[in-house]
């Protein structure tokens, strides 16, 4: 394989609670190792999902998927030997442990890379959310960052209007 390979995303399975920690050494390998053309990001997935403390009820963040990093990559052998051997990897996902890269469906799904969506989104819009923990919630758009392919939207949760930051990719414009 050349390093003029096409870059793809893969899944590293680590032991539980030790996302950040192999996140953090996999950027330090690559710093130390001068890997920056071969892996490109390292990432956990996030969502916003709603969770009651203490009798009230908030949009927090949390891994999308406990136990998994995700990296982009031109993967090589060496590659696979330096990254299974990072403190907390338990391996790759794939068939007898070998590197499966994901698919573009996933990639897209699971939002890894910014897809630019072509939606014609205006404060004072009615949007309905289309995925994520808000999926089928109704609101009012408060505000559209077009660069970012974002937008504000005023929700109503639990009796009372929250506002929520939303991708293009999550809300679908109500006429």
């Amino acid at each position: 394989m050349t390093n003029l390979e096409e870059p793809k995303w893969y899944v590293v399975h680590t032991f539980s609670g030790y996302e950040q920690m192999v996140l953090d050494n996999l950027y330090k390998c690559i710093k130390k190792n001068n890997l920056e053309e071969q892996i490109l990001e390292v990432k956990i997935p996030m969502e916003q999902v709603v969770e009651e403390k203490n009798g009230k009820k908030k949009v927090v963040e949390r891994k999308m998927f406990p136990c998994y990093v995700l990296l982009k990559m031109r993967y090589t052998d060496n590659l696979w030997h330096t990254i299974v051997n990072t403190r907390g990897v338990t391996g790759f996902v794939g068939p007898q442990g070998r590197p499966l890269p994901l698919t573009d469906e996933e990639i897209v799904k699971m939002r890894l890379e910014k897809v630019n969506i072509d939606i014609k989104v205006e404060v004072g819009n009615k949007v309905k959310v289309t995925n994520g923990p808000l999926d089928g919630f109704v609101g009012d758009v408060m505000s559209v960052d077009e660069a970012e392919q974002k937008c504000r939207v005023n929700v109503e949760m639990f009796g009372r209007p929250t506002a929520v930051d939303l991708d293009f990719a999550q809300i679908e414009v109500l006429d």
